[in-house]
């Protein structure tokens, strides 16, 4: 992959950049909060790194910023603010461990198929809309788990559902593409 001076700082790749670093801040802010003022401020931070999320991928398809470097780093960011949200939730909420392990489980499927798809000369072109969907699910929620923590249980379960329900549907309709990629390849 050849990287470009002036890709490197290009509008949406630099949104990229601010994302990754929100993630530390986020982190801190949360594990220090005290008061609902503290985890307000910490959803604003994940509404943050959400906008800028959906900011650099409309902004490079928009404007033709596409670079290899930015396909790179947007699921880097993605996937690390994520880890950073489950990671800080499970200690507060016992059914994030559920979601953490369906969530890594799902990746990491992800991560190798997209390796063996790379070895075959293919490869998946972006998110595409139900993990899209299952990523703006989990967001809203998440933002909602943080801004107010002491949401009654019934609740708290209820989001747990749903969470996992679109982790597991992404989950079969990517393995089920992956699948069909695979025999497509085999094919030729």
């Amino acid at each position: 992959m050849k990287i470009k001076l002036k890709d490197i700082f290009n509008i949406p790749n630099v949104l990229c950049y601010i994302r990754l670093a929100l993630i530390p801040v986020f982190i801190f802010t949360y594990i220090h909060s005290s008061d609902p003022k503290d985890y307000y401020f910490s959803a604003l931070i994940i509404l943050i790194s959400g906008i800028t999320d959906f900011a650099d991928g409309f902004i490079a398809r928009k404007y033709h910023m596409i670079t290899e470097l930015g396909k790179l780093i947007d699921p880097v960011a993605d996937k690390l603010t994520q880890a950073a949200v489950v990671l800080v939730l499970m200690f507060q909420f016992k059914g994030m461990v559920i979601l953490t392990i369906i969530l890594l489980i799902k990746e990491l499927f992800m991560f190798f198929c997209g390796l063996m798809l790379l070895k075959r000369n293919k490869k998946l072109d972006g998110a595409k809309w139900f993990g899209k969907v299952s990523t703006a699910v989990f967001y809203s929620i998440m933002f909602v788990l943080i801004a107010v923590p002491t949401l009654p249980l019934m609740v708290i379960d209820f989001f747990m559902v749903v969470i996992g329900f679109f982790l597991i549907l992404s989950f079969i309709l990517y393995a089920s593409l992956f699948i069909k990629m695979f025999s497509e390849s085999k094919a030729s």
